[in-house]
């Protein structure tokens, strides 16, 4: 009965396994040099400056608000490629479908555009 889905349990078990593995053996196998450069935080290619930055040192909300957009477009778009291959198959309910999950994503665009998210200050 459940036989169809034991490659796919035994897909989730290896992935799983390669997963465990990986994580547990990075801090054994990776080279200990530590440095500077190494332990300060990476944000964006900035280089970090010696002198503190105005308001402790943290980023913009504007990087985490371009991450969040492309993140919601590159959702968008990995939803619209089954989309575009299966449309003649499913007729006018696929229509209605894409066109309401357009609208959706197309509101929450106008959203943030008049909210300022796209305004890179």
């Amino acid at each position: 009965m459940l036989q169809p889905y034991l490659p796919l349990v035994l897909m989730m078990a290896l992935a799983g396994a390669f997963a465990f593995f990986s994580v547990a053996s990075a801090p054994h196998t990776g080279p200990r040099r530590y440095n500077r450069a190494k332990l300060d935080a990476y944000e964006c290619g900035i280089e970090p400056s010696p002198h503190p930055i105005v308001g402790g040192g943290r980023m913009p909300v504007a990087y985490y608000l371009t991450a969040m957009l492309f993140i919601l477009f590159d959702i968008e778009t990995v939803f619209l490629y089954p989309f575009a291959v299966t449309a003649d198959s499913l007729g006018l309910f696929g229509l209605v479908e894409i066109v309401l999950f357009i609208a959706t994503v197309g509101f929450a665009y106008i959203y943030v555009w008049r909210r300022g998210g796209l305004d890179w200050k």
